[in-house]
């Protein structure tokens, strides 16, 4: 189906799922066991022009927006969402320089984004400040035209391979969330290095690690926006980063999907495959119906998006919500479709089982989009009832 897409969309899509057959596929499992980043893969998304997709034509990128930026999402997470995180964790670590940074910042550090010469990543959980972001303890102190930053972020994707970091931290301690700004550290400040590489069950090819800030020093010019509008501009940017990993849980709920049904259709027992059991059957169809309605929730999202409507944060939150318990529920459907085969390294449906499991983790956790969805339902209806 072509989803009314546009013949740009449909051409980034259509290359992503090339990309992702011919070079992500064949070298997944390797990936996967090493936990090696994807070098390679990157260039050749570089040269391909992928991460110009979301990034405006002022800049050098293809102005695709959220759409482009979850096709191609999707369709690269089909094969590894792993070595696709590399790429759409490179979007989220743009997001806040796109929405919110000044003409001089976006002139700077844009073109070389779009051109994949660096990646990206974004810096807002701390060891004590996980899905309570506002217990932040990185600090910033202004100390003439530089900022100075103490703290540690943790969990950071992209860490150690990005050279442009969007990070959070405080400027106003006394204030809690309000005093926290938004900044730009380039890899080599002065101060900042890398801390631990987390060695994790899923995504393995993406690299996950702890940027340390030690009296990191960089130029005044480099906060985002305001003092103060650090909260703010983190929460807008996942708001509009979650329908990426809505789209890396979908990619991954597809692609176990399309083994499962391949499998289903060639192991025979009792003499017939076992795609004619109604048992398995229905379970596939319980799959594809549920991948379908996470499409259908993460594009309307998307577009949404590209249509600039503002408050997007229930739509975001349900996109990420629903696709990422569906990743869960067809990936562990897809092992149970192989049987104990699909529970062996010799078949890759245990590894989308590994990798589907973060995206009910990272960005917002399940349950912290069941609050904001909660939050937003009832604020509606308190608005609706006064409207009467």
């Amino acid at each position: 189906m072509d989803y009314n897409l546009s013949e740009e969309l449909l051409m980034i899509r259509d290359l992503a799922r090339q990309v992702a057959d011919e070079r992500i596929r064949p070298v997944s499992a390797h990936h996967d066991v090493t936990g090696e980043f994807p070098w390679d893969i990157m260039k050749t998304l570089a040269e391909m022009d992928f991460f110009r997709v979301y990034i405006d034509e002022e800049f050098g990128g293809l102005g695709l927006g959220a759409m482009g930026l979850v096709l191609a999402t999707e369709e690269l997470s089909k094969a590894c969402g792993g070595i696709a995180l590399g790429f759409a964790a490179t979007a989220l670590g743009t997001m806040p320089l796109l929405y919110h940074g000044n003409q001089a910042q976006k002139e700077k550090y844009l073109p070389d984004l779009a051109s994949g010469k660096m990646l990206a990543g974004f810096g807002l959980t701390e060891p004590d400040a996980g899905s309570d972001a506002g217990r932040m303890k990185t600090s910033a102190r202004k100390e003439g035209n530089e900022y100075v930053l103490n703290g540690v972020k943790h969990f950071i994707t992209n860490g150690s391979v990005a050279k442009f970091y969007t990070i959070i931290a405080q400027t106003n301690p006394s204030k809690g969330a309000r005093g926290a700004s938004a900044f730009i550290v380039e890899e080599g400040a002065p101060g900042f290095s890398y801390g631990k590489k987390e060695d994790k069950m899923g995504i393995r090819a993406s690299a996950t690690s702890e940027l340390v800030f030690e009296d990191c020093r960089i130029p005044a010019e480099n906060l985002i926006g305001r003092e103060g509008m650090g909260f703010p501009i983190a929460m807008r940017t996942l708001d509009r980063s979650r329908p990426g990993v809505a789209a890396q849980a979908l990619g991954i709920a597809q692609g176990a999907f399309d083994h499962a049904v391949a499998y289903s259709r060639q192991r025979v027992q009792f003499d017939q495959p076992i795609s004619s059991f109604q048992g398995i059957s229905f379970k596939l169809a319980d799959m594809a119906t549920k991948i379908e309605a996470a499409r259908g929730l993460i594009y309307n999202c998307a577009r949404m998006i590209d249509a600039g409507v503002k408050d997007i944060s229930m739509e975001s939150a349900m996109c990420k919500l629903y696709a990422g318990d569906v990743a869960m529920e067809v990936t562990t459907d897809a092992v149970q479709v192989f049987g104990g085969y699909g529970y062996s390294k010799e078949y890759p449906v245990e590894k989308y089982m590994r990798d589907a499991k973060i995206t009910q983790i990272y960005e917002g956790t399940a349950e912290i989009q069941r609050s904001v969805i909660g939050k937003a339902v009832i604020k509606k209806a308190a608005a609706e009832a006064r409207a009467k």
